[in-house]
């Protein structure tokens, strides 16, 4: 029992994973961090527009996952340059990001837990 308490502690303290498709899971201060450091960033708000139109991450550009036009809109992405992606909770966000490293993209941040997440830790909104 421990070991397992240990092994929790441990894992919680993990800023990202990835997972099995190869797209990095971020959490909400990591991700955040990448906005502010990294200016070449792509950020990609993968909601319906009311939600999008209800708060978002700042610089955000918003492709509705459910549009016709989505795979389109993912492909005039620079693919040289990272994407941070992220939905509600992220579902969106996680099957956007497969089809972005399936289309050759090689630096995919998905924020974990998405909006929900950044605004539940307090981060930065914009209407």
């Amino acid at each position: 029992m421990k070991n397992f308490v240990l092994f929790l502690l441990l894992i919680s303290g993990i800023a990202c994973t990835q997972n099995a498709s190869g797209q990095t899971k971020t959490k909400p201060d990591t991700f955040e961090q990448t906005l502010k450091t990294d200016k070449s960033a792509q950020l990609i708000d993968v909601r319906t527009p009311e939600e999008f139109a209800s708060g978002h991450l700042e610089n955000a550009r918003n492709f509705d996952y459910y549009a016709p036009d989505f795979a389109k809109k993912l492909a005039t992405l620079d693919k040289n340059k990272p994407v941070l992606v992220y939905c509600a909770v992220g579902g969106r966000s996680g099957s956007a990001a497969a089809q972005l490293k399936q289309m050759g993209f090689k630096n995919i941040l998905d924020l974990e837990g998405g909006f929900r997440a950044w605004s539940a830790a307090g981060k930065k909104v914009v209407k």
